[in-house]
């Protein structure tokens, strides 16, 4: 109900003013008939057997006026209908399906009366649809201060200045961090190593976007762009486990994978993620290292690609292969701390920072000591199984091996020292490094 509007039908306006007038005539009818017979206990009620009726007590039976039909007999009361009451009881109970009736005939009138035109409004809908995307294009570009690209049949691309289009609107109370993307002559793959949370995926999806955007006649999140037409855009980032299907994640990832080796060309733009991360680090060293070769060698593909990776040993790759070449998110180190820089500078990560990582995730401090120790142990040994000190979980040192507290200790000559100023010294300590336990 309420398909059609009022006022399109006059027959459909008509039954629903009629319906509705005789739901208030009835809703209105118990307080005039207890006006007009004076019987104060009267009331209207309905149930599925007899419908509407008027229900009176049998001490007033007596005032009951002649035109009431007795319907039913209580052990209290007695129970009347009434000629108009049963009219406007009809009303009521047929409108419904009366409405529904002449709404879908409406309905279907109105449909093939459209259908005439159909080719029209089609055409119609086609055009305010095309004008919608470019008045969205071109009010994103307005106000976010995209570029006109320079979109050419060349095999190149150049991206100055490159921004993500939806993560730097999300961004709050700080600046996104705009990198440039260029492929020289000759390079055909980029390997991009850094840590987690330092911006990599970002700059991935961001590349593939402006790509995109530059091909189907947008403006850019960029200062300037010069891109050549691809034929495709191949992505491996991410994925879920397909459990229903028999696949896991790593499954899941090779297909991918696969499918972009097998189809994939020189002139397609190729973004993999994090490929062989699923299995074990030699395994998903091996396969990482296999797919950069094949793609780099294959006379067919040599696609343009951005590999991200945390596997540091295939920046070696950069010198084996000439068109490869190296770039890593820049970090900064300060006093123990890292920062994440979201900046894509050339050159191959030496480190992963993962445990930095697990201390801003808000790993307790037990953990990411042991992780150093152990870090340190592998790194000493090549990886070899390291000896665990049963006792290490209770017996944590009290200052760690490189405490700067521990530093300025051992360089203090507490001989020297008045009194005040050992208690001036214990309270720089404090305030130093008690504030940021």
């Amino acid at each position: 109900m309420g398909v059609i509007r009022p006022g399109f039908s006059a027959e459909l306006d008509g039954v629903v003013e009629r319906s509705r007038h005789a739901r208030e005539w009835i809703a209105n009818l118990e307080a005039v008939e207890r006006e007009r017979t004076g019987i104060k206990t009267l009331k209207v009620g309905y149930n599925k057997v007899f419908g509407y009726y008027i229900e009176v007590t049998r001490a007033n039976s007596t005032h009951v006026p002649a035109e009431y039909i007795r319907k039913q007999t209580l052990v209290n009361a007695e129970r009347y209908i009434t000629p108009e009451m049963k009219e406007y009881e009809a009303l009521v109970l047929n409108a419904e399906e009366r409405i529904h009736e002449i709404e879908s005939r409406l309905f279907g009138e109105v449909c093939e009366r459209l259908s005439r035109s159909a080719s029209r409004l089609l055409a119609a809908a086609r055009a305010l649809a095309q004008l919608d995307v470019l008045a969205s294009l071109a009010e994103a570009a307005a106000l976010y201060g995209y570029v006109r690209p320079d979109v050419v049949p060349e095999d190149v691309l150049e991206i100055r200045e490159g921004r993500h289009p939806v993560v730097e609107q999300t961004l709050s109370g700080e600046r996104f961090v705009p990198n440039d993307t260029h492929f020289v002559d000759g390079e055909r793959i980029h390997v991009l190593t850094g840590p987690n949370m330092s911006g990599k995926s970002t700059y991935l999806r961001q590349v593939a976007l402006i790509v995109l955007m530059a091909q189907i006649g947008s403006y850019v999140p960029a200062s300037s762009a010069r891109i050549g037409v691809v034929d495709r855009i191949f992505t491996r980032i991410g994925a879920q486990d397909e459990i229903h299907a028999g696949q896991s994640t790593f499954m899941v990832e090779m297909v991918e994978t696969a499918n972009i080796l097998h189809h994939a060309t020189a002139r397609s733009l190729v973004v993999l993620d994090e490929i062989g991360r699923g299995t074990s680090t030699y395994d998903g060293v091996s396969i990482a290292w296999a797919v950069v070769e094949y793609i780099h060698n294959h006379p067919q593909l040599r696609s343009k690609t951005l590999f991200a990776t945390h596997y540091h040993e295939l920046t070696q790759l950069a010198e084996l292969l000439p068109g490869v070449a190296n770039y890593n998110v820049a970090v900064s180190e300060a006093d123990g701390k890292v920062v994440f820089l979201h900046k894509i500078v050339p050159g191959g990560a030496d480190r992963s920072y993962g445990i930095h990582v697990g201390q801003l995730a808000g790993l307790p401090r037990p953990v990411v000591q042991r992780a150093t120790e152990i870090l340190k142990q592998l790194e000493a040994s090549s990886g070899k199984a390291v000896k665990i000190n049963p006792e290490a979980p209770r017996q944590l040192a009290f200052f760690p091996e490189t405490n700067p507290l521990v530093e300025e200790l051992k360089a203090l000559d507490v001989n020297a020292l008045s009194p005040i100023e050992a208690l001036n010294k214990i309270y720089e300590w404090q305030r130093k490094y008690a504030s940021n336990d």
